[in-house]
């Protein structure tokens, strides 16, 4: 049974370095099971495009669901349209998402004490989620979306001598045609982390129930790992949808009312997965 009815509240906690974490929770009007947990991917933030016709869907099936920008996304908790703070941008790590990401559940738990809690990471996203999942009871069910295999996979491996070099690197944005700027921090916090940081280690200590969605035209992310993530942990379920890019066929900004076709499929599985 669909709910039609839902109601969106606004929270701010502490981050890394103090910095504010800004999050929303989209809720059913009745008490669900499972509360999902979304981490957006690099260059990524909860509102862009998709995200929050996403959480309405999961809504609309009777599960909470709590989207939030990381400390260090660039998105000013004034301005929540878009990436718009180069130099916070610049300094985030994974080992400063990963302290959010914890935070968040902390903060997850002590609203909802008696709801499950489904992690749901987006590529970069997804990577943190693994590694999230392997390690914390309080996730029971895990699902990654285009996940990155590792974290080095950001980046040309050939590029890292120069970045060093230079203390920073510079990326293009494609969709905002700027260039984002890269502290040499985040490569130093990959290298000094890089057996903490292992995704296969993650991967295939992982026992819990764990869906892997994959495109085929995916530009970013190849289908080959997610093949590799499912062959470490033969228990996960493999979704791989044909002809779907890396997200599934949203864009930011987006207009529509009604959900890419990749994008919905991947979502009814999700939520299928979720209550099973």
């Amino acid at each position: 049974m669909l709910l039609e009815e839902f109601s969106k509240e606004d929270f701010e906690i502490e981050g890394a370095d103090g910095l504010p974490i800004v999050g929303d929770i989209t809720y059913a009007n009745s008490y669900p099971d499972f509360l999902v947990i979304f981490a957006h991917g690099f260059k990524g933030f909860k509102d862009w495009g998709t995200h929050q016709l996403m959480a309405n869907f999961f809504v609309q099936n009777g599960i909470y669901f709590l989207k939030f920008n990381f400390s260090h996304s660039g998105v000013k908790p004034t301005d929540l349209s878009d990436i718009n703070d180069l130099e916070t941008f610049s300094l985030n790590t994974p080992s400063k998402e990963l302290y959010d990401l914890n935070q968040i559940l902390d903060f997850a738990v002590q609203k909802f004490p008696k709801v499950k809690i489904a992690l749901l990471g987006h590529s970069r996203g997804g990577a943190l989620s693994i590694l999230q999942a392997a390690r914390d009871k309080r996730v029971v069910k895990l699902i990654t979306w285009a996940a990155i295999g590792s974290f080095r996979n950001l980046w040309k491996l050939e590029d890292e001598k120069e970045w060093k070099k230079n203390g920073v690197k510079y990326i293009l944005n494609g969709r905002t045609k700027e260039q984002m700027p890269l502290s040499v921090a985040l490569l130093e916090d990959v290298l000094n982390h890089e057996e903490e940081f292992d995704l296969n280690t993650a991967a295939q200590s992982l026992n819990k129930p764990w869906l892997i969605a994959q495109g085929t035209k995916d530009p970013a992310v190849k289908v080959s790992v997610a093949e590799n993530f499912h062959q470490l942990q033969p228990q996960s379920q493999l979704l791989i949808i044909e002809g779907g890019d890396h997200v599934f066929g949203a864009t930011h900004p987006y207009q529509k009312e009604e959900l890419p076709n990749h994008l919905q499929e991947f979502l009814q599985y999700s939520v299928d997965f979720i209550k099973q």
